[in-house]
């Protein structure tokens, strides 16, 4: 088939190397000038680093570089995402600095026509292509608030930007700045520029639980959270484990208490209570939606002053002080702001479909209806792929990447339509239930991520064996073990092939 990719981060590069695998002709547009999706030197922040350890955030058949520290940064990953299209040869299927601004179905809905651009060159003309791969990240189109007196602020000299967009901590030198958020990219800002700011003021609605790189100063968290274990101690929606059973059912009270001792350690290390900022809740709560790892420095700057941190409180407007721009918090507090970041979440959206596609991808709420994260209803030679969000990120990729090409072969046995719908409806709900409403449209899939990736493999008859699954309850989750999924794919639509070759022969003969 002739296949388009839109997205070339993790997800995109997965997908585009396993279809080629299975003599699929593929072509990935990627509207930034590298590969990397939110990895990318044109999105990528100052101060960003992985949330896991190297070794457990890597594909299955290139391990991370020996060289490269336990949590990588930013221009480390997009280096290794370069590896990985040089070892796999996927340079020449490659159109980056080339946006996809139209993707439409052909009149027959057997295909689609793509029109893309590259950038500073004229509108291309329709390109048609068999199946249509969206894989465009789900962390790419950043949320703005919309504050009243934003024009105050910039006639002020003040500028406002998301976190994806300051890639360069000398933007910040001198300057007063505001970090809107408490999660990930906005404790990593602020930790960043908090040496050469004027002042760094984090401004937080609410705060999050954030899980120590070592716990108690000691203990690795790859060995708690990133493996099966770590996964269990949250409820899945099907218990479907004789452990998970055991962790929320008798063993419950033991499951709890680790959890919560998780958060007294955090709780000391961090010295939230003589920070004022111990968060509102348990600990299990960072099951909600989201696992976000502490940032080396952010604690220990608040303790020194250089960061302040208003906590349960918003901006509420901008206004102008004489000649600065000062931001005036929900709480009464008033702060300057020459620089606002905002670490406030990102919209998720497929600018390139029209609305009639669109409608049909969402529920009445705007959340995705993807079966297994992957395939749309009711709109054919279509599927997505990232759009589970994961602590897995490229063994997720993987396996999505799987599923797809074992669908396309045909080999993947899909539940009757109904089926579907009715699956896909329980778990959005489930979803929006169990996060406070915060699941990304549908699209989150943290903490549950090993639990993601099996159902996927188990559908497309390729995962690893019980035993290899046993090794991943008591230590991290090492993605080579999945390196012979794919040659074990090939094998299973051989002997589908040969299967029907048979039946064919014998219904000539008959």
């Amino acid at each position: 088939m002739k296949i388009a990719v839109v997205g070339a981060g993790f997800a995109g590069l997965a997908t585009a190397k396993t279809l080629r695998e299975f003599d699929h002709e593929v072509t990935v547009f990627e509207k930034a000038p590298d590969v990397g999706g939110v990895w990318s030197a044109t999105r990528r922040y100052s101060g960003l680093r992985t949330q896991n350890n190297k070794d457990s955030y890597a594909f299955s058949d290139l391990p991370m570089p020996r060289e490269y520290p336990e949590w990588p940064t930013g221009e480390q990953v997009q280096a290794y995402l370069e590896r990985y299209v040089a070892k796999f040869g996927l340079r020449p299927y490659l159109r980056l600095a080339t946006e996809v601004v139209r993707a439409e179905l052909t009149d027959a809905e057997d295909g689609w026509m793509v029109t893309a651009r590259r950038i500073g060159a004229p509108v291309s003309s329709p390109e048609r292509f068999d199946h249509l791969v969206v894989a465009n990240g789900i962390f790419s189109d950043p949320v703005f608030p919309q504050y009243e007196g934003y024009a105050d602020l910039v006639r002020a000299g003040g500028k406002l930007v998301a976190s994806s967009q300051l890639n360069n901590i000398e933007d910040a030198r001198g300057k007063n700045v505001v970090v809107v958020g408490y999660g990930k990219s906005a404790c990593d800002v602020a930790a960043e520029i908090g040496v050469v700011a004027e002042s760094t003021t984090v401004v937080a609605r609410r705060l999050l639980w954030k899980m120590p790189k070592r716990i108690a100063n000691s203990l690795n968290m790859k060995y708690l959270l990133l493996s099966r274990l770590g996964e269990a101690l949250f409820r899945y929606q099907e218990l479907d484990n004789g452990m998970e059973r055991f962790l929320h059912g008798p063993g419950d009270k033991v499951r709890a208490s680790m959890l919560s001792s998780i958060g007294s350690v955090a709780t000391w290390q961090f010295k939230l209570k003589k920070l004022g900022l111990v968060p509102t809740g348990e600990f299990a709560d960072i099951a909600n939606s989201t696992v976000s790892l502490s940032t080396d420095g952010f604690y220990e700057q608040v303790a020194s002053g250089a960061i302040k941190v208003h906590r349960d409180t918003e901006i509420q407007r901008f206004e102008a002080e004489g000649d600065r721009p000062v931001a005036v918090l929900s709480d009464g507090n008033r702060i300057p702001a020459d620089l606002v970041v905002c670490g406030t979440g990102f919209h998720q959206r497929v600018p390139f479909l029209d609305d009639a596609v669109s409608a049909r991808l969402l529920d009445d709420e705007g959340n995705y209806k993807l079966y297994r994260q992957i395939l749309p209803d009711g709109v054919p030679n279509l599927t997505f792929a990232g759009y589970n969000s994961s602590l897995f990120s490229p063994l997720s990729a993987e396996a999505g990447a799987i599923w797809i090409a074992a669908y396309l072969a045909g080999v993947v046995d899909l539940p009757p339509v109904e089926e579907r719908r009715k699956h896909v409806a329980e778990r959005v709900a489930w979803m929006e239930k169990r996060t406070g409403g915060k699941h990304a449209r549908g699209t989150n899939v943290i903490p549950f991520s090993m639990h993601q990736i099996d159902e996927t493999l188990d559908e497309a008859g390729v995962n690893i064996s019980q035993r290899a699954q046993v090794v991943q309850w008591l230590l991290p989750i090492d993605p080579s073990v999945y390196k012979n999924v794919v040659p074990r794919l090939k094998e299973r639509i051989q002997a589908q092939s040969a299967k029907e070759r048979v039946g064919s022969d014998s219904s000539s003969v008959g």
